[in-house]
């Protein structure tokens, strides 16, 4: 059994790495789910602490990624218009789109919405846009971050050995 749950552990957070670029998989979800099969191994070295400490991280880190694009939009200058915008931007950006939708999506929502809600601001429209851009850039540069550190832990955890010389490394 351990040997099945080690190898789903590390199926899980490579699969996890890749969604939190690919918008269509819960990237930092999947990659807790395989850090939690490494956790149940019966040779883990996991404390309970770590996992509640990797469940908090990737709740907020999966709300800030929701939030993020509407709040970057705001205090760039865009108004209530451009916050919904990137929202529907991001939605139907990964629903039509794909990745390149969901990188493209909240920028063209923003301005949009900018744009319609008032034609001849097309400098405030542009900022706005941009502020939601750059939160999908932190957003997933946040999950990237996280779910990298939950591969490191489990690769630690299955290999002592390789943990070891990385603990040494730094």
């Amino acid at each position: 059994m351990d040997i099945l749950l080690a190898l789903l552990a590390i199926l899980f957070v490579l699969v996890g790495i890749v969604g939190c670029i690919v918008p269509v998989l819960p990237g930092v979800a999947l990659a807790f789910i395989g850090y939690l099969c490494c956790f149940f191994c019966s040779f883990s070295d996991i404390s309970t602490t770590a996992v509640w400490v990797y469940l908090a991280l990737t709740v907020v880190v999966s709300i800030a990624d929701f939030i993020l694009p509407a709040y970057l939009t705001k205090i760039s200058g865009g108004s209530k218009a451009g916050e919904r915008g990137a929202v529907a931007g991001l939605i139907g950006g990964m629903l039509v789109g794909g990745l390149l939708g969901a990188i493209l999506g909240p920028f063209l929502g923003a301005v949009a919405g900018e744009l319609i809600n008032d034609p001849s601001d097309h400098k405030r429209a542009f900022k706005s846009g941009l502020g939601s851009f750059i939160s999908f850039l932190l957003g997933s540069g946040m999950k990237l971050i996280l779910s990298f550190a939950m591969l490191i832990a489990v690769f630690g955890d299955i290999f002592p050995v390789l943990w070891n010389w990385f603990v040494n490394l730094f």
